[in-house]
């Protein structure tokens, strides 16, 4: 047999794209071409193959000429993860492998030089692709996957998909030969990573002395979804409170989880030990937009992605570029980022909770009543001027955290726990859930009147707030939103006077005084 077909995935963002790799062998001076709008990385593929099939005992056809296509041609193919179909396909021409053994199969793993099979990014996504044809019932609906045993065990969290696991090249060749031919050892399904058993956070709450303003506004924050910006000198906590507003949060749904399993999987980050978990991602202020929203070549993931359902905690927010800053801004609104090029698009998810912190002034203590401040007024404007209008806009939560006085700090740890304030954030949100079937910040339209309605003085007064401090129709709403919060914290089913007075002090606006 001198033609034969094996069947692998691309990745094209979240997608993964059916490919077809073609693998024919003729008579002719000895070469090998690969063709398909592969990257270097997949062109490299023919030096791992042959020396992988070299050093796991089995034949190459050294004298041949070999072609390989990988289509559809139009789509690009990058990584190792057609290293395995590559080998499959040679052998397959050859009649080394039973060629009606490879119809409901796919393969996917990059090889060794020795013929190990190692791991390889995406592999939730291509197991959500599999899951998505086999509920839809598209062609090869039927088909199992076949990875290396670590990837076999990170996309087996998908149910009904079908996955194969391996260590080596030679153990899929031996279950894929004729029959009577190999030894007849089928390949091992693969079984879901058993995730580590939740611990209860060891950063505490409490530990932060002081700050009770800056505590109630992270409790708010996390029972509404909010976004929220802690302003204060250096040394007050900021960050303290900032690494504890995870144990505020509650464990992610079986769905949320693939969601953000599968982002993290397509930038190989990817922990087992974090399933179910919400992630915090804190980038340094030196990252740059593409990093922040994604890109490259073919694009990947940037931190707002990869917080997706997690918290995205951005420490001397005016430190960062103002384009990273910015470039925030729809994905705040949207929940997902798009990525385009001159060929293609790429979407990304992006729903996070925006979590950041930031010094007053380039010294950091303006308005400290306990130490002056060396900066000018021009100095303090312009620093806080690095942050637009509309990106302020879209914070929902804005905080003073002052400093702390001495002998507050060397009290004991008091106030609440972070399972108290856990306890009453999940019970927010459940009831969140139950009347709207989503969080308060993502509330809009016709679902915002109904559900975020306050009652007349709380109106007249939201609307007296709103004329007298020039809000937008955007600061309007979110204030909306987090009285209707906050009103779910005290467990009421009307947005009283009370809680839109509160929700209202959360507007801070960053202007010299």
């Amino acid at each position: 047999m001198s033609l034969a077909v094996v069947h692998s995935r691309a990745l094209d963002g979240l997608k993964a794209p059916p490919v077809t790799v073609e693998v024919h062998l003729a008579n002719g001076l000895p070469s090998f071409t690969l063709v398909g709008l592969a990257d270097t990385e997949v062109k490299e593929a023919k030096e791992r193959v042959r020396a992988a099939l070299s050093n796991s005992g089995l034949d190459f056809p050294f004298n041949k000429r070999i072609t390989v296509n990988l289509a559809p041609a139009d789509l690009p193919k990058e990584s190792g993860r057609f290293d395995l179909p590559i080998a499959i396909g040679i052998l397959a021409a050859m009649g080394h492998v039973d060629a009606a053994k490879l119809v409901d199969l796919e393969f996917a793993g990059e090889l060794s030089l020795g013929g190990g099979l190692r791991p390889v990014r995406g592999a939730l996504p291509m197991a959500l692709a599999l899951r998505r044809q086999r509920l839809s019932g598209d062609v090869g609906a039927a088909r199992a996957l076949v990875l290396p045993q670590a990837s076999a065990a990170e996309a087996a969290l998908v149910d009904e998909a079908v996955l194969y696991g391996a260590e080596h090249l030679a153990d899929v060749v031996d279950a894929l030969r004729p029959d009577g031919q190999g030894s007849g050892v089928p390949l091992k399904r693969a079984a879901a990573m058993a995730p580590a058993p939740q611990i209860s956070a060891t950063l505490d709450l409490r530990d932060v002395r002081g700050q009770s303003a800056a505590k109630r506004a992270l409790e708010v924050a996390a029972a509404g979804g909010h976004s929220v910006l802690m302003v204060g000198p250096p040394g007050t906590g900021k960050s303290m409170l900032a690494q504890r507003f995870t144990g505020l949060l509650p464990a992610l749904t079986p769905d949320e989880a693939l969601e953000s399993a599968a982002v993290l999987s397509l930038a190989g980050h990817f922990d087992v030990t974090r399933w179910g978990q919400r992630l915090q991602r804190s980038p340094h202020h030196t990252a740059s937009p593409v990093a922040m929203v994604g890109g490259g070549s073919p694009p990947r993931p940037g931190e707002i992605s990869l917080a997706h359902h997690g918290v995205l905690f951005l420490d001397e927010l005016p430190e960062f570029p103002k384009a990273a800053l910015e470039a925030l801004r729809e994905p705040l609104e949207t929940g997902q980022i798009t990525i385009s090029r001159a060929a293609r698009r790429h979407d990304f998810p992006a729903r996070f909770q925006l979590l950041a912190a930031m010094n007053p002034c380039p010294c950091g203590h303006f308005g400290n009543p306990i130490k002056a401040c060396r900066c000018t007024p021009e100095q303090v404007a312009r620093y806080q001027g690095r942050l637009s209008g509309p990106m302020l806009d879209r914070v929902d939560v804005q905080v003073d955290v002052p400093m702390v006085p001495p002998e507050v700090l060397a009290r004991s740890p008091d106030g609440e726990s972070s399972a108290d304030v856990a306890a009453r954030v999940a019970r927010a949100r459940e009831r969140q859930l139950a009347r709207q079937g989503c969080l308060n910040a993502e509330l809009a339209g016709a679902l915002l009147d109904e559900h975020a309605a306050p009652e007349g003085a709380a109106l007249v007064f939201l609307q007296t707030a709103c004329a007298r401090l020039g809000w937008s129709g955007r600061a309007f709403h979110r204030v909306l939103k987090l009285a209707r919060t906050i009103a779910d914290l005290a467990e009421s089913d009307r947005v009283l006077s009370s809680h839109m007075a509160e929700a209202i002090q959360y507007r801070r606006v960053l202007q010299v005084q």
